[in-house]
């Protein structure tokens, strides 16, 4: 009878596990048919994908698992030493950030001194910021000042980065926004 519910008073297979001597109900006693189907979801991943928590600067180790495109999963890394498999309730519920049917895929949007919000895609978003990023750079660039030292900065535009970002993150952050555009107010979250 292992493996099979045996119903006894109030639906309990009580008198299962004094017979088998499973007091504790943590053996065969405690499986239903159901319990023998189970197979856990990472089975028919078909690659693992090792990847860093992006909530915080701990950096815990995640294992992402993949079936045909799609991640199916997401778990702590035993192998990270930081982490050792171990995760926080924000860590662990990176799957649903990565996802939940509650992830934004547009942006609300306001016109110059429009009302209403209006709803926009993402990428048509994304490229009005460039846009503006690369119009303000133009306008506020300064090649040298009255000296003729090279000063090569755009002075109107700053960045503040998010605490979840890690130390590689930040230093490409950084040689983008110095190098690239010429950004010298580059700050993080972290330290302020």
């Amino acid at each position: 009878m292992a493996g099979k519910m045996t119903p006894s008073r109030g639906g309990w297979p009580v008198i299962e596990q004094f017979r088998q001597g499973d007091v504790t109900a943590l053996g065969e006693t405690a499986f239903s048919p159901r319990t023998h189907e189970l197979e856990a979801r990472t089975k028919s991943a078909d690659r693992v994908v090792e990847s860093i928590c992006p909530y915080c600067a701990v950096g815990c180790g995640q294992l992402v698992y993949v079936e045909q495109g799609r991640i199916t999963n997401i778990e702590g890394d035993p192998a990270s030493p930081i982490s050792q498999g171990c995760l926080c309730p924000k860590g662990a519920s990176t799957f649903q950030l990565v996802t939940g049917s509650h992830r934004l895929k547009s942006v609300l949007y306001r016109r110059p001194y429009g009302t209403e919000w209006e709803t926009i895609p993402l990428e048509q978003a994304m490229a009005m910021v460039a846009e503006r990023v690369m119009k303000t750079r133009e306008e506020t660039w300064e090649e040298s000042d009255r000296e003729g030292n090279p000063l090569r900065r755009a002075m109107g535009i700053a960045h503040l980065g998010g605490a979840t970002l890690d130390n590689e993150e930040n230093y490409l952050l950084k040689k983008l926004f110095t190098g690239g555009l010429g950004i010298v107010q580059v700050e993080n979250q972290a330290r302020i």
